[in-house]
């Protein structure tokens, strides 16, 4: 190495080096559908408030301010690793888009993210910005570089954004209350309509951008989706499932919506991987969509509210099912903040002890 090389030039290098042994990592492997010696495994929520450990760095600082601050940040991110995740995702809130489009967030105690001035006419949506500069999150791709070089290639790294649906329903300040978003779609149409399509537009420069950064995989969350009718899912939510998938093809993605009832849309979207909930048979889906892989299927109130024998017993049928193949080991819902340690660091080592316990027994 030339000492003539500039640091942007040694951070190049160092991002090549790491996506030269991204496809060795068994996330991705498992992801193209290969044959893999164990499944992956991480969680949705890994990084946050059940872990004492991110507690500690968090130190009650209020939530946006802590997620901008880059060296908490990058702690926060990386606090899954002790316990022998397959993959990191990276720690910062679906909200970052719209706050990057010009629309302010706060986070209220039992309401979760709420916009300083909701959306309410066709012209607030106007004052959001559908390509933001990657300057207004440029925070969460300091992140981002600072965890790859942390990680030195060693496992993964998942991004995220939230689906149109799910977040137009936050600057709304509506939320999962979707009678309350059905009354605003009702009297404000064009404005709910043109809202989906900025999202929609700033999403994929958005993920495209981070996985230009270095994100090996992203997943797109579309929380309240699954609250929907099917007229209201094939409008407000598969044809930006679709549209994202379709325009961000450079790393996999993985769709989420939680115990989504449609899971021939969810599996019609474009997304490499699709989230199941407990709702869901992984055995049959499995056999019904053999193009596909599928995460998840593990209810997370029994890591929150069971022993680690029970998550062991839990997990172990989850992968009975699936027969440890075209299956990453998730939850149906991200960890609850009651989740004791234990029951976490079982949940991971039982993934990890499956297959030798399968050839005892």
């Amino acid at each position: 190495m030339g000492s003539s090389e500039t640091a942007s030039q040694l951070e190049q290098r160092a991002i090549t080096a790491s996506r030269q042994k991204a496809p060795e990592h068994l996330l991705l492997r498992a992801i193209r559908g290969e044959q893999v010696e164990r499944p992956p495994v991480w969680a949705m929520r890994q990084a946050g408030r059940w872990d004492p450990e991110f507690r500690r760095i968090r130190a009650d600082r209020p939530f946006f301010d802590f997620t901008e601050d880059v060296d908490s940040a990058v702690q926060a991110t990386l606090c899954p690793r002790r316990f022998g995740v397959d993959a990191i995702i990276l720690f910062y809130d679906i909200t970052t888009l719209p706050v990057a489009m010009g629309l302010p967030f706060t986070l209220q105690s039992g309401a979760g993210p709420v916009p300083e001035k909701p959306v309410r006419t066709l012209a607030d949506v106007e004052r959001l910005d559908p390509e933001p500069s990657p300057s207004h999150y440029a925070h969460v791709l300091e992140l981002l570089r600072r965890v790859k070089t942390e990680l030195a290639g060693q496992l993964p790294v998942i991004a995220f954004a939230g689906a149109p649906f799910t977040v137009a329903t936050y600057c709304i300040a509506t939320g999962k209350d979707l009678p309350q978003t059905r009354r605003f779609v009702g009297e404000q149409p064009r404005a709910w309509e043109e809202l989906l399509q900025r999202l929609q537009h700033a999403t994929i420069r958005f993920l495209r951008t981070l996985i230009e950064a270095g994100a090996d995989v992203y997943q797109v969350f579309d929380s309240w989706a699954g609250m929907l009718n099917p007229l209201e899912y094939d409008i407000w939510a598969q044809p930006h499932h679709q549209a994202i998938f379709a325009a961000v093809r450079q790393a996999p993605g993985i769709l989420f919506v939680k115990e989504c009832s449609y899971l021939d849309l969810m599996c019609a979207s474009g997304a490499n991987v699709i989230s199941l909930g407990t709702r869901h048979d992984l055995q049959a889906a499995l056999r019904r969509y053999p193009h596909l892989v599928f995460q998840g299927n593990i209810d997370f109130r029994i890591l929150r509210e069971g022993t680690p024998e029970d998550v062991r017993r839990a997990v172990w049928r989850c992968l009975d099912a699936s027969g440890g193949q075209r299956h990453i080991v998730n939850l149906n819902h991200g960890l609850d903040k009651d989740t004791p340690v234990a029951n976490f660091a079982a949940y991971v080592q039982a993934v990890q002890e499956w297959r030798r316990t399968r050839e005892i027994l």
